[in-house]
């Protein structure tokens, strides 16, 4: 029972209503326990290959989910019924993510492609523990995201300013303090394979005289040693697969050059001091997002004036991956070598205007070669872009402020959930094919319905165990709605929303949402949980994320915890939602779900003094 107060003298008082198993789970326990109060575990077995689609599973299995649930339900297990389960078991099975995940928990794509043939994930400036002007620069940003399966770590390496001729990584021509590049390799070393056993790329934005570069190479084969890879010979034709490189650290960034670069650097910032758009003139030149100009350095690929000789422990001998543009324009830039491949780096904004005009001449470029994507220079405050742009023309490192919030780092979570969590997405078969005319896949072509999805959002559950009673509204419970739809292409895009449900801490909407779909295949579904307020923009309830391609027929759960708020509390959150998801029909794709699909969600990343966030 809540109780609001009105004004000085009345108040009003509010019944928390009990949730219970919702109607589809009721209905399947009566079906497969044959009307009975208990399911056997042979009823079990027949609903997880019926239902469930877990055709390889058998009654061993069954037994071992039954034994699973009464051991954690029923504490003196000695006394309870064996291999028989009630609704209430049942019900706690199909909500619990451990037991019961949404998606395959484990990685299951191939991983003998080459590596360009994958989306990574992958962070930008990735020491900054905040805003890009006067944070502070530390291992522990490197750290978290390590663990959450980020493969891609980015280094700004630059000259100590003391006596001790050492190196320090920070965000140049800005406030922010710097960190020892030492404790940054070590604490890559430590915890790279935390999360996942495939490699580590180190994409470094190198400011140094050949003097520091040859110690930055002396630094990274100490640290690392055999695990650094180098390719033993300049001519590579294809990069090995993620396979071969478990638990290998590899390093991209552009060949050395003569020290005048730091010259050439320091004029880039005067002339943009003096009015230059700084972002225009640098992303035909190089890779940055400096406030001044741009800092990752790789305007052309000179490696003819490098400044050691090359080998195995020189700086450039340590170079897997080759970033840099050739000498011209965009077009030369997507030029596709057939015996080469190297990383070319564009920014938000060179992005957008590339695929505005040569959108299929980016997918071909990134059949074969890296494209790394990174935030224009002017996001102050580290949020982030669209990362779908990148991913649907094939960019496989859409690099991104891992410490933000908000929608376009929901999505990136969400892409990387697949496959496991393990850092590596198999690009799908439709950005790697060319058709018999050279044709290859274009995002803006109008393109057939490959299939239907039809989410039906049923109900939320859990909002009053996380938040205080006044948290939404000081005079009553929350007005919940909910937001669903799919992000991928842009015939895809979609967003809608239920009626609210007013003062209610369990709402009941029961309504369903049909989304047609072109690209399943790139696909990821948005569900966001709001509460109404009379400005119309309303408090964030919560959020989730899911790629299409990945979810698992039957019901499953979704839980998301924990989450950090703006001030580093860390809270875990129980509020779920309900919903149905059906697929009505599929044209080609083997992979399409053929049955109905039931969901508890728990939301996660709610900045606690930021509620009111831009979903849309």
């Amino acid at each position: 029972m809540g109780t609001y107060r009105m004004c000085v003298c009345f108040t009003r008082k509010f019944k928390i209503k009990e949730s219970g198993p919702p109607p589809d789970v009721k209905e399947a326990f009566k079906q497969y326990a044959e009307g009975g109060n208990y399911m056997t575990v042979e009823q079990l077995h027949r609903f997880l290959v019926e239902v469930q689609g877990e055709t390889g599973a058998s009654i061993s299995d069954a037994v071992r989910v039954v034994e699973q649930v009464l051991q954690k339900r029923h504490h003196m297990s000695k006394y309870t019924r064996k291999h028989t389960i009630s609704l209430d078991d049942f019900h706690y099975y199909l909500f619990s993510m451990e037991l019961n995940p949404p998606i395959v928990d484990e990685v299951h794509q191939d991983m003998t492609a080459p590596v360009s043939n994958y989306f990574i994930y992958t962070g930008h400036n990735s020491y900054l523990t905040g805003n890009q002007l006067n944070s502070d620069c530390s291992v522990l940003p490197i750290i978290k995201a390590l663990n959450r399966g980020v493969r891609v770590v980015e280094l700004d390496l630059w000259p100590n300013n003391d006596a001790t001729d050492g190196v320090h990584v920070y965000h140049g021509w800005t406030l922010t303090t710097p960190v020892e590049l030492i404790e940054c390799l070590k604490s890559i070393k430590e915890h790279a394979f935390s999360a996942s056993p495939y490699p580590v790329i180190i994409t470094l934005e190198d400011h140094l005289t050949p003097d520091l570069q040859a110690k930055v190479a002396k630094l990274m084969t100490q640290t690392f040693e055999d695990k650094l890879f180098y390719p033993e010979s300049e001519c590579l034709k294809e990069f090995p697969s993620p396979e071969e490189l478990k638990y290998r650290f590899i390093i991209s960034t552009k060949p050395p050059k003569e020290f005048l670069q730091a010259k050439s650097s320091k004029e880039k910032m005067e002339n943009s001091l003096k009015g230059k758009d700084s972002d225009e003139q640098d992303d035909e030149t190089s890779d940055s997002d400096s406030i001044q100009h741009n800092q990752d350095d790789e305007d052309h690929d000179d490696s003819d004036h490098e400044s050691r000789p090359p080998g195995p422990c020189s700086y450039k001998g340590l170079i897997a991956i080759h970033a840099g543009k050739p000498k011209g324009g965009l077009k030369e830039a997507l030029k596709v070598e057939l015996n080469k491949f190297r990383r070319l780096s564009l920014s938000e904004q060179a992005l957008e205007k590339a695929v505005s005009s040569q959108g299929t001449d980016v997918v071909r470029f990134t059949q074969r070669n890296f494209l790394r994507v990174y935030p224009k220079g002017t996001r102050f405050n580290s949020s982030n872009y669209n990362p779908l742009i990148g991913w649907t023309h094939g960019a496989q490192m859409v690099a991104f402020n891992m410490q933000g919030y908000g929608k376009y780092l929901w999505l990136m979570h969400g892409m990387f959930r697949s496959n496991g969590g393990c850092g590596y997405v198999r690009k799908p078969d439709l950005l790697m094919k060319v058709g018999p005319n050279n044709e290859v896949f274009d995002p803006k072509a109008n393109l057939q319905v490959k299939t239907t999805l039809k989410v039906k959002v049923y109900m939320g559950d859990g909002w009053h165990l996380d938040f205080k009673q006044t948290h939404f509204d000081q005079f009553s419970p929350p007005d919940f709605y909910t937001r669903v739809g799919i992000a991928g292409v842009p015939a895809d895009n979609i967003m809608k929303e239920t009626k609210k449900i007013e003062d209610d801490w369990t709402p009941v909407w029961d309504e369903e949402f049909t989304f047609p779909l072109t690209v399943p295949e790139l696909a990821l579904l948005r569900v966001v949980v709001r509460e109404y307020d009379m400005s119309g923009k309303g408090d964030f309830g919560g959020q989730t994320c899911l790629p299409v391609w990945e979810l698992r027929p039957g019901i499953r759960a979704m839980w998301y915890n924990p989450i950090i708020s703006s001030s580093d509390l860390l809270i875990l959150l129980f509020s779920m939602l309900i919903i149905k998801l059906l697929f009505l029909y599929d044209v080609c794709d083997s992979w399409i779900l053929k049955h109905s699909l039931q969901f508890a969600f728990n939301y996660n990343h709610i900045p606690l003094n930021n509620s009111k966030q831009n979903d849309d």
